[in-house]
């Protein structure tokens, strides 16, 4: 497994990482969960992403009994604040931030967080309370560094511009063949600034795993077949998309890699990017997936798989 530098700061992160969006704590069975940190740590991964709303703590609580054994320097944590953990706490006033990585350290059970993060932008709190609030956690101890998720220019523009702040040292989007939107504008401004990409659902949540046909009832023990975790996958379900997933195989299969690898290779391509995320339910889907560090690819097959993709309307 081959390790990237986060932006400015000294974490080397490795290039495929574990996230817990939909599954640990809430989709996937405890057992299940544990085996997958578990081949984490085997398979040479070292970055784990979470954050605090993901099941409303449970995900932060799971991470923090599985890896209450491990050495605290084994593994780069990172969580997030802003959506609601209740009905009045949300955002990322001062009061917040103070409030939620005190809560989501002890639900992790460790004294820090190598990254935390703003899940979204808060306009309803002045940029400058939050930068400040942020950098008070870093003094304290509770956060080496900072960073940001799914922010516009404008926004990390500004963030930039503040004096005497923390400085963010990651940017987390979503990011992969078939969705590019960070690549006008905020992967430009952040590699000209020390801020890494964490690029989250590079498979597409599992659709470019190439598992799902047109027309065809998703495979079971899949998240599209999941009442819990399948809520969000319309918009990749279409037939116009399926079909150009199905496309994409024979590139796959010509680079002598699974389709997965493929994609998380494409993303993986571009410098500015630090991890990839990848959610799994089964050990095997980590193992396959760790297996897109390091390969090399003829860009002229990229070149091929972002053309098929890029017929595909919006």
């Amino acid at each position: 497994m081959k390790r990237r530098k986060l932006g400015s700061s000294d974490l080397a992160v490795s290039e495929i990482s574990l996230g817990s969006w939909l599954t640990y704590g809430v989709g996937v069975e405890r057992d299940a969960a544990s085996a997958c940190v578990d081949k984490a740590f085997d398979l040479g991964i070292n970055f784990i992403d979470t954050a605090n709303v993901y099941g409303r703590g449970a995900a932060e609580s799971f991470l923090g009994e599985t890896l209450k054994g491990r050495a605290r320097d084994s593994y780069i944590l990172a969580t997030k604040v802003f959506f609601p953990m209740s009905e009045t706490d949300r955002g990322l006033s001062r009061g917040q931030i103070f409030k939620q990585i005190d809560a989501s350290l002890g639900r992790l059970r460790t004294d820090y967080v190598d990254l935390y993060q703003c899940h979204r932008y808060d306009a309803d709190t002045p940029l400058e309370e939050t930068l400040e609030a942020l950098s008070d956690v870093v003094r304290q101890g509770k956060a080496r560094y900072i960073g940001f998720s799914e922010w516009a220019p404008a926004q990390i523009e500004a963030a930039f511009a503040l004096p005497g702040v923390e400085r963010f040292v990651s940017s987390q989007p979503q990011y992969s063949l078939l969705w590019r939107r960070p690549e006008a504008k905020v992967i430009p401004l952040c590699a000209q600034s020390g801020v890494s990409q964490i690029v989250w659902s590079p498979l597409a949540q599992g659709v470019l795993s190439g598992k799902y046909a047109t027309g065809a009832t998703p495979p079971a023990d899949t998240r599209a077949s999941s009442q819990s975790m399948g809520q969000m996958m319309s918009n990749w379900l279409r037939p116009e998309v399926l079909d150009a997933v199905d496309a994409l195989k024979p590139l796959a299969a010509e680079a002598g890699c699974t389709l997965s690898q493929f994609a998380l290779a494409w993303v993986l391509r571009e410098p500015n990017v630090a991890s990839a995320i990848v959610g799994a339910s089964r050990p095997s889907q980590l193992e396959e997936n760790a297996a897109a560090s390091g390969l090399v690819i003829d860009p002229a097959l990229f070149a091929k798989a972002e053309e098929i993709v890029g017929r595909v309307p919006a």
